[in-house]
């Protein structure tokens, strides 16, 4: 499968964890990665997550939070803002809107949405546009060393 290689498909084979990749033809003008994720690959959009990088008291930070929700930066720190796009991609070495929180450049403190854990499974980004990584939410957190908290606002 195209994509096979990228570092966070790497990393979980590296762990020997259970996971399965779904890929799928992504359309450069959709307007949000996760929602056309969950669409094309047919799957509840509760179970797809995004992968955001904020700046944290000057700390990028990774916050993975359900598509159809909104990071809420309050839940992180009192200075917080979104990260650079630039920044993000130069720390996590992914482009925007395929930044996967498993093998990144620099281990970054993570943080997951609690509402993972209501699920068996999750999509997260494989680290490209069109690919997904489907993994347990308790996987995702030993992975990435992710604490887990309430960091999302249902729209």
């Amino acid at each position: 499968m195209a994509g096979k290689g990228t570092p966070a498909v790497v990393a979980a084979e590296r762990a020997g964890i259970a996971f399965e990749l779904h890929e799928y033809v992504h359309d450069p003008k959709a307007s949000s990665y996760g929602l056309e994720a969950a669409e094309k690959l047919g799957v509840d959009p509760a179970t797809v997550f995004k992968t955001l990088v904020a700046d944290v008291d000057g700390t990028l930070t990774v916050a993975i939070v359900p598509v159809e929700a909104q990071l809420d930066l309050r839940a992180l720190g009192k200075r917080v803002s979104m990260a650079d796009p630039t920044l993000a991609e130069r720390a996590t070495g992914y482009v925007t809107g395929g930044i996967s929180p498993l093998g990144q450049r620099k281990r970054l403190p993570t943080v997951l949405d609690e509402a993972a854990l209501a699920y068996e499974t999750i999509h997260v980004s494989a680290g490209r546009r069109g690919l997904e990584i489907e993994l347990a939410p308790g996987d995702l957190v030993l992975l990435t060393g992710a604490r887990v908290c309430s960091i999302a606002v249902r729209r």
